[in-house]
């Protein structure tokens, strides 16, 4: 079997006068044994002849199966294997790799950047959950948690270690957010936020009550994406923002377009609004706002045109943060549904201007329209595999997943025709 060990201090033949192996030029300096002629495997220096024929076996025997790791490459710093080695090699969409990088950025490198990959234990992985748990809510603590996941089980396969120290190690676990049941809106409170809205805003809830929209979906949603004589809507794009404040057109999350049924008093609001306010031209890159650097970034990234049915007052496309700051929070507030709890002062220029602040209520922004839309089709009894469709899920269980508490007579139901079933004799 390839691999042997040499001694650095003495010449391996002896002196044919005197019978003893003399002294090299290395003699007294470093480590004295080292194993060579391991295909594969970088040599390496030990300072007793023991620890030099163990390592050699090992390293012997897991080169033959193809799982040798050498311990010297798993040396590189967390922070740098993700720079030099994991980051470059990402193809995430804009709208995935910004807030990914923004994590991993604020939090992943600063706790875990200066360790060594070799380094992670059960102990450094406890100390980073505990800590992790003090700057951020548990659920994105459990996206961070995934993310250096998927950075050991590359430094895995790019065999800088021997396992995924993740799961290695069974005694630590995974940060988990507390499950949260959907909330939905009451018709009274979706009226009542509707209301607050200015007039060229309230057809965004009506696009999220009727058709299960999410908010980059109903802010890329098109006038030609209305088919009015087959009583659907097209959901086929999102409008989305880079880090940079860049926007550009996607695919709806998960790549997958769908066809929602258009109900008849949607239709109606949908007419009356276009007319009030046409819909507006936008240009804006397909999928990277970034500027291509190749032919066939160039085709990918080509611009799209669309008619945009919901725009800003001065009848351009909307940026979600602002409106949600300016538009959506203060709807909410004057609904009764945040408080008042001070306020901002920005500057442009030599101009102050004062904008309030509003407490927070994660449950209650435009996602709340979504899984209204959802309680309202199954509490109707509509089909758990029609309701996935149109929300754009992967699956029925996603659906079931997130919104099964809205069904609480299903069971009911199948109960009482199965007790009709058997009332005969």
């Amino acid at each position: 079997m390839a691999g042997y060990i040499e001694d650095r201090w003495l010449k391996k033949r002896p002196n044919k006068e005197t019978g003893k192996r003399e002294r090299t030029a290395l003699y007294g300096k470093g480590m004295r044994y080292r194993v060579k002629g391991i295909p594969g495997v970088q040599d390496r220096s030990f300072t007793t002849s023991e620890d030099a024929k163990k390592w050699l076996a090992t390293a012997q025997t897991d080169s033959s199966r193809g799982e040798f790791i050498d311990p010297r490459d798993g040396a590189i710093s967390v922070g740098d294997y993700i720079v030099e080695h994991w980051w470059p090699g990402r193809t995430d969409e804009p709208s995935t790799a910004g807030p990914m990088a923004s994590r991993i950025n604020n939090h992943l490198i600063p706790l875990l950047g200066e360790v060594a990959l070799r380094d992670i234990d059960a102990s450094i992985l406890r100390t980073f959950k505990a800590t992790l748990l003090t700057r951020v809510e548990a659920s994105t603590a459990e996206t961070i948690w995934a993310h250096l996941s998927s950075v050991l089980s590359s430094a895995v396969d790019d065999k800088r270690l021997p396992q995924n120290p993740i799961r290695v190690y069974k005694s630590v676990k995974a940060p988990r957010a507390k499950e949260k049941k959907a909330k939905a809106w009451s018709r009274a409170t979706v009226d009542a936020v509707r209301e607050q809205l200015q007039e060229r805003y309230r057809f965004a809830v009506d696009l999220g009550i009727g058709l299960g929209l999410r908010q980059g979906e109903a802010f890329g949603l098109a006038y030609e994406d209305f088919d009015f004589k087959n009583q659907v809507v097209r959901i086929q794009r999102q409008l989305q923002w880079d880090t940079k404040g860049r926007p550009y057109f996607c695919l709806p999350k998960g790549g997958r377009t769908r066809e929602v049924p258009l109900p008849p008093n949607l239709e109606v609001r949908a007419h009356a609004h276009f007319e009030r306010f046409p819909p507006v031209a936008c240009t804006l890159p397909w999928r990277n706002p970034e500027p291509p650097t190749t032919a066939l970034e160039k085709r990918q990234r080509q611009p799209i045109t669309v008619r945009l049915v919901l725009t800003s007052s001065r009848q351009n496309r909307i940026y979600h943060q602002t409106w949600n700051k300016r538009t959506w929070r203060p709807a909410l507030a004057a609904a009764g549904l945040l408080t008042l709890i001070g306020e901002e002062l920005q500057r442009y220029g030599g101009r102050t201007r004062r904008y309030p602040v509003y407490s927070s209520s994660r449950s209650d922004m435009f996602h709340v329209l979504r899984h209204t839309y959802a309680s309202v089709q199954l509490e109707a009894g509509e089909s758990v595999v029609s309701v996935s469709v149109w929300l754009g899920h992967s699956s029925p269980k996603v659906t079931l997943d997130h919104y099964a508490h809205f069904m609480p007579g299903a069971g009911q139901r199948g109960l009482a025709v199965m007790d009709s079933w058997l009332s005969g004799n």
